[in-house]
């Protein structure tokens, strides 16, 4: 079976849950470490699917492989290979099929909650869930590319989530696992000290009770993920 391949930019912003889940489903995965200068691959014969992880960067930066990614995933698209973006990967895959990546009106960092929308395409990937409550980090955030579907909203951010045939882009982080969340509090204590946005939370906040969250919330990604994996041609 062919891997899924999974793109990190930025160490600690791996693919956390979602490996294990793929890990449970005996699913292969290779990880291609952006933040570690490995080139963008030139072409997706060799990948089943392609996932892109988050990252403190913008898709608008002038850097190289935001360019080569795009046109990967236009690639996949173009070939009915799935795609699935995690907040810097929801935008990036946004870019790639027409979307805008903009400041968002307020950042959010910590917990929140999502409200699912009224809508077909919302009820496929979520079932019967009238909203959820995630986990985010983004100062940006995406228009829904021409042809998506806008699956999930938050107070702050009306574009949460979007999906397009087998594409599913999220501004929030469902890939969390509790080691990640120290990690970042700890990597993003000076941002975190710096912000004075209503939706910014304390290291404190977000650590509190963070063991069942993280267990909801990996139901949730649990959701997301089989509905998501339905689209692999696995041979």
């Amino acid at each position: 079976m062919k891997p899924i391949a999974i793109f990190r930019h930025f160490r600690s912003e791996g693919p956390g849950y979602f490996a294990t889940f793929l890990d449970r489903h005996s699913i292969p995965w290779q990880l291609v470490r952006i933040d570690q200068q490995e080139s963008v691959p030139t072409g997706i014969e060799d990948f089943l699917g392609l996932v892109f992880m988050g990252g403190p960067m913008s898709v608008n930066d002038p850097l190289p492989w935001v360019a080569q990614s795009c046109a990967l995933v236009r690639a996949a698209v173009a070939a009915d290979i799935p795609v699935l973006g995690h907040c810097l990967g929801g935008q990036l895959i946004a870019k790639a099929l027409g979307g805008i990546i903009t400041k968002a009106p307020i950042k959010e960092i910590g917990w929140g909650s999502v409200r699912v929308l009224d809508n077909a395409d919302a009820q496929s990937w979520f079932g019967g869930l009238d909203g959820f409550e995630t986990f985010h980090w983004h100062g940006e955030t995406f228009s829904i590319p021409p042809g998506a579907v806008r699956l999930l909203e938050s107070t702050h951010c009306a574009n949460q989530a979007y999906a397009l045939g087998k594409v599913f882009g999220m501004q929030c982080h469902v890939e969390m696992t509790a080691d990640m969340i120290r990690q970042w509090c700890h990597d993003g204590a000076a941002e975190i000290a710096a912000s004075d946005s209503p939706a910014v939370q304390s290291p404190e906040i977000m650590q509190a009770g963070m063991v069942p969250k993280v267990a909801a919330l990996n139901a949730v990604a649990d959701r997301i993920y089989t509905r998501w994996i339905e689209g692999l041609a696995r041979t």
